[in-house]
């Protein structure tokens, strides 16, 4: 299984974070990636400054038999469609969408998997028990519950699922 995190805090040429989302998971649906499985949509405070504009986070699940490097070249092409200007390091952004775990492996990279800080992180790990509650991390063997229950619980409980 792949795993791809989706987070957004500025408008997009879509829409608002939310409606960005949905057409990010449209825009990964092509002829090389499909998209098997979604999460709901999350808000969550903006990180590292919660002064900024709240964030629309989702999981999602896809099949490609692309590589880990050619799939991030695809993603990031998907941000800058959707108007993803790199500038500061955990600025706001129109479309985040970062690559959590190709079929369980361990790899240096580029890219590193799994994601280095995914273990950290509530608006990645409670999207992800929407879609696979039995995941396991691949370097750690920790369950995806066990991860979960490891986090202070305010930043459990800052994670809020929209409504549908």
């Amino acid at each position: 299984m792949i795993v791809i995190a989706l987070g957004a805090n500025l408008d997009s040429q879509v829409g608002p974070p939310a409606k960005t989302i949905m057409a990010a998971w449209k825009a990964l649906s092509t002829s090389t990636i499909q998209v098997a499985s979604a999460s709901r949509l999350y808000r969550t405070p903006a990180w590292p400054n919660p002064s900024d504009p709240p964030f629309v986070n989702a999981v999602a699940c896809i099949e490609t038999k692309l590589s880990p490097r050619a799939l991030m070249d695809v993603l990031h092409i998907v941000e800058t469609a959707f108007g993803r200007e790199r500038t500061a390091k955990n600025a706001p952004r129109t479309l985040d969408l970062d690559l959590i775990d190709y079929h369980g492996r361990v790899e240096n990279g580029p890219p590193s998997l799994p994601h280095p800080r995914m273990a950290e992180r509530a608006f990645v790990l409670i999207p992800m028990a929407d879609v696979v509650p039995g995941w396991r991390h691949p370097q750690t063997g920790a369950s995806l519950a066990d991860l979960i229950s490891a986090l202070p619980d305010k930043e459990r409980a800052a994670v809020m699922a929209l409504p549908d």
